[in-house]
């Protein structure tokens, strides 16, 4: 805990067996209560490990839900279990667990309801291996939402995030796809909510063991991110009437 706050990491997990273990290893149980492990109908032995490395809970789909049907079984869970802050990390290894101190002070202290890791602060994405591709797309869809949404992040792409319950529970979260552009959603309906998002510098790692989708997945999902900028946009002019900015 932090300042009498439980934190809550969960794991929203696909065939992650080859670095469960490692990311696991890694995180500050110092300061960490619990972690949550969702296992998306991997096609490995993810949940048996989760279990044998000591995770109190692992939770298997009995199909498969997707990334953002994963958060979504990850979210209700953490918050089942009396979460203050619950902190999303990939169990590929890509994001060091090292930086869940940090992340959880800011919300913990009250500066903020939440935080992202910038793999784009400091330079270090092409410098961790991010492919050029991404990198062009990730910039061009950035400025794309900042300038729609009217916010000023420096990467709305990153996979590691920590909120705060109160965001989790003033969000529909389950109105949002079970796809990728999830956490686009997410973010939209963080800033709809009137919340604010505070970003940290986060290095990363591409490597084979890591997960990331190819390029045609990739297009789809920056079709998807652009629809959800126009949709953010266009709510808030009142001319738009999305299910996803609808209170729990």
């Amino acid at each position: 805990m932090i300042n009498g706050k439980k934190i809550v990491v969960v794991l929203p997990a696909y065939n992650a067996a080859l670095t469960l273990k490692k990311t696991y290893d890694e995180i500050p149980f110092d300061i960490v209560d619990d972690v949550v492990l969702v296992d998306d109908y991997s096609k490995d032995n993810t949940s048996e490990l989760g279990k044998q490395i000591g995770i109190r809970h692992v939770i298997r789909h009995e199909k498969n839900k997707g990334y953002g049907g994963n958060q979504k079984t990850c979210y209700d869970k953490a918050l089942e279990i009396g979460a203050d802050i619950v902190i999303m990390l990939h169990p590929d290894y890509q994001y060091t667990p090292k930086l869940i101190p940090s992340m959880a002070h800011l919300i913990a202290s009250g500066l903020y309801p939440a935080v992202f890791g910038s793999r784009i602060l400091g330079g270090g994405a092409l410098k961790g291996g991010m492919p050029l591709y991404k990198y062009i797309f990730n910039r061009m869809l950035t400025l794309s939402q900042n300038i729609l949404i009217k916010q000023k992040l420096s990467e709305y792409h990153t996979g590691y995030r920590a909120f705060s319950a109160e965001v989790l529970k003033n969000i529909n979260y389950h109105a949002n796809s079970d796809d990728f552009v999830f956490d686009n959603q997410m973010i939209s309906q963080i800033f709809y909510a009137g919340f604010e998002i505070a970003e940290i510098t986060c290095p990363t790692k591409y490597f084979k063991e890591a997960s990331s989708i190819n390029f045609s997945r990739s297009v789809k999902y920056g079709m998807g991110v652009l629809g959800t900028s126009f949709t953010h946009f266009f709510n808030k002019l009142g001319i738009g009437h999305s299910p996803i900015y609808k209170k729990k």
